[in-house]
């Protein structure tokens, strides 16, 4: 304390560099207490002026640059290039591509990835092994033992029919989950007898990893976390089988710690636990809805600007009524006669242009399965094709055309199309069938209409330039900071909250279509004329409890009995009053509905008319939200379920991957491996 109160140390001279104590700090600093003390110091001067740290603290990277490519090459250099660091003083120092092997044929797709591995191994190995030994040459053989498994699997990549993997394999995993779920939790089972839908849902799905079903305060619940451990390890073990070089397949402790590394910090703790909560699955389904609607509004132009500006002149002067109106109808319809013209002018150009297309694009390539007889070999040697064997032909997909997927399937099942709007199914059906099998077979395999599908998708879907910016996006959720921590994405807390994050994700589900088209499709009258009666409204609010409208029904029975017959309004959809006869009311609930003056609220401005209609609207919005939760929504509220949808949907790219683990068990590949 005697050596701060003394004064300001001495300054340097004018012109040469200034100490490293007075620099704003810079984001690897890890000795901030010089920064503190010279900060005191400087401020007990009476003339001193004030630390430059403090008007640079502004200019510190926002929580944000962490993502940005300067951010990632020096994460990257500081954890994976230690041996390099000798270079800092160099003014143009090498490129990551230059000292870290390849991961990939992408270099931005190798920067995300070494990013993703860079925090990895600062926080899971080196925080212990840095303890043991200063040396760094065990990072770079992990780095190289990654990058090679990760050359191995994109040569698999290749031979892997993307199309069909993530637009008819996947959706039919999904199509079997819901069904499965659903299943369970329709039991046919009444009280007394109780039936627990995760044992239902397991004996239709059996999956060994994942028995016994835990039961709360059972000793189940260790020993199917015990079996889901070994299953991973066993999964890792194969995969390791079949990428790794021999000379490090035979080293004990790297396959352990590899082994380890992927199965419980990958495979169980990113992926597995992570992707089948159910508070995170709705979340991504927010934010995929607000990214379309992004998209939606950047494409459509915002409706009203003509429209605001219809009946203006430039002229001085009060238009009249008759002249305005009849103005306001032939611009109404000069506008649209436009509109249509533009409409159908683009439709037939859209067609022609399709039509050309169409005929100058080539067949879907047809990909050959190929044994090679050394997967970790790097020689340049083409082996030869063998006909595949019966068990391999069932292993691998069947070609269909894309308007045979079983996405499409997927989708009705889980909107329940076929019990809502049964006339739509049978019609999407039939247009189905003939789009296949009619005339020309436009939709069949390798169609026009197959080709013109799949080269889209293979321009918009499946575009490698995508791949850069979702690594990125996941570090960003999982990794926030580049370390671990509280992510951007919090669980929550309380069954409230659960419950307040499902109605958030149902309503954004909602807003994706049209407001008529939703209400139509979840049972609501959309037709200005249309009313619809008690019986009707008893029948919708079933799923989703008791409303207002029944409460009301029940009083007008109850004040019944006085025989005083009036004339009861009657509000449709669209606030329309309507006059019932023989409705009988209670003078009380006359003058509540009627007001002091006897009069119709339609006559005295209908704000009571307005009132009911919103409450009525609410009372429809929320049924609707209820029936989305519990029809959509819920086949996701089971973590127990939602992981038999998680390890299929594991198993089913590795073996498209490999098909070798489908053919082989693991002890097998590892003994023709290291005899």
């Amino acid at each position: 304390m005697t050596a701060v109160s003394s004064g300001p140390g001495p300054l340097p001279p004018r012109g040469s560099p200034a100490p490293t104590s007075l620099k704003a700090p810079a984001i690897s600093s890890t000795n901030p207490e010089s920064v503190t003390s010279t900060g005191s110091r400087s401020s007990n001067s009476p003339h001193a002026t004030p630390p430059p740290s403090a008007p640079r603290r502004p200019t510190r990277p926002l929580s944000s640059d962490f993502l940005s490519d300067k951010a990632t090459v020096a994460l990257i250099r500081r954890v994976l290039c230690a041996q390099h660091l000798a270079d800092r003083g160099r003014s143009t120092p090498a490129p990551i591509q230059d000292l870290l092997p390849p991961l990939t044929s992408r270099n931005d797709v190798d920067l995300q990835l070494y990013a993703l591995i860079a925090i990895i191994i600062k926080e899971y190995v080196q925080n212990w092994y840095g303890k043991i030994t200063p040396d760094e040459t065990f990072v770079a053989e992990i780095v190289q033992i990654i990058a090679h498994c990760t050359r191995a699997l994109e040569q698999r990549l290749r031979n892997v029919d993307l199309e069909s993997l993530l637009f008819d394999e996947l959706p039919e995993l999904l199509d079997a989950h819901i069904r499965a779920y659903r299943t369970a939790k329709n039991s046919v089972a009444r009280p007394p007898v109780e039936a627990n839908p995760r044992e239902i849902y397991h004996s239709l799905w059996p999956l060994p990893a994942l028995s016994p079903v835990p039961r709360p305060g059972h000793g189940s619940t260790q020993a199917q976390a015990d079996h889901e451990s070994a299953y991973r390890q066993i999964l890792v073990q194969g995969v390791l089988a079949l990428l790794l070089p021999t000379e490090d397949l035979e080293n004990e402790c790297l396959t352990a710690l590899v082994g380890q590394l992927f199965s419980e910090l990958i495979i169980g703790n990113l992926i597995v636990n992570k992707l089948s909560e159910p508070w995170l699955i709705w979340e991504g389904l927010i934010i995929l809805t607000r990214i379309a609607r992004t998209r939606s509004k950047l494409e459509t132009p915002v409706p009203g600007v003509i429209k605001r500006n219809i009946g203006l002149k430039t002229g001085s002067g009060v238009i009249p009524p008759s002249t305005r109106n009849n103005s306001l109808y032939f611009q109404h319809a000069f506008w649209s006669v436009i509109q249509w013209g533009f409409v159908i002018v683009n439709s037939l150009r859209l067609i022609i242009s399709t039509l050309v297309l169409s005929q100058t694009l080539p067949p879907k390539p047809t990909l050959a399965v190929i044994h090679p007889t050394d997967p970790t070999s790097h020689s340049d040697e083409k082996e030869s094709y063998h006909p595949p064997t019966a068990p391999e032909v069932g292993s691998q997909p069947v070609k269909v055309a894309i308007a045979n997927f079983k996405m499409w399937s997927c989708v009705g099942n889980l909107l329940e199309i076929d019990a809502r709007m049964p006339w739509m199914s049978g019609a999407l059906s039939m247009v189905q069938w003939a789009a296949l099998r009619g005339p020309g077979s436009l939709a069949g395999f390798n169609g026009m209409i197959d080709r013109l599908l799949s080269h889209h998708i293979r321009t918009y879907v499946l575009d490698p330039a995508r791949l850069p910016p979702l690594l990125r996006a996941v570090r960003g959720a999982v990794f926030p900071n580049n370390a671990p921590g509280v992510p951007s994405l919090i669980p929550p807390s309380s069954d409230e909250q659960l419950a307040a994050l499902r109605r958030r994700c149902a309503s954004a589900l909602l807003a994706l279509v049209p407001k008529r088209v939703g209400r139509l499709y979840y049972g609501s009258s959309t037709w200005p004329w249309s009313t619809r009666s008690a019986s009707t409204r008893e029948s919708a609010s079933s799923r989703s409890g008791p409303s207002k409208a029944s409460s009301n029904k029940t009083t007008h029975n109850n004040n019944s009995d006085t025989g005083e017959e009036v004339a009861r309004v009657r509000l449709t959809d669209e606030g329309k009053s309507v006059r019932d006869s023989h409705a009988t009311l209670t003078p009380e609930s006359s003058k509540r509905q009627f007001g002091e003056t006897g009069v119709r609220p339609a006559e005295v401005g209908g704000n009571l008319q307005a009132d009911m209609c919103d409450e009525d609207r609410d009372e429809d919005e929320n049924r609707i939200l209820s029936e989305i939760e519990s029809g959509i929504l819920d086949v996701f509220s089971d973590p127990y379920c939602n992981k038999h949808l998680v390890y299929g949907i594991l198993e089913l790219v590795l073996v498209r991957l490999m098909p070798e683990l489908a053919e082989k068990g693991v002890i097998e590949l590892w003994a023709e491996r290291l005899n």
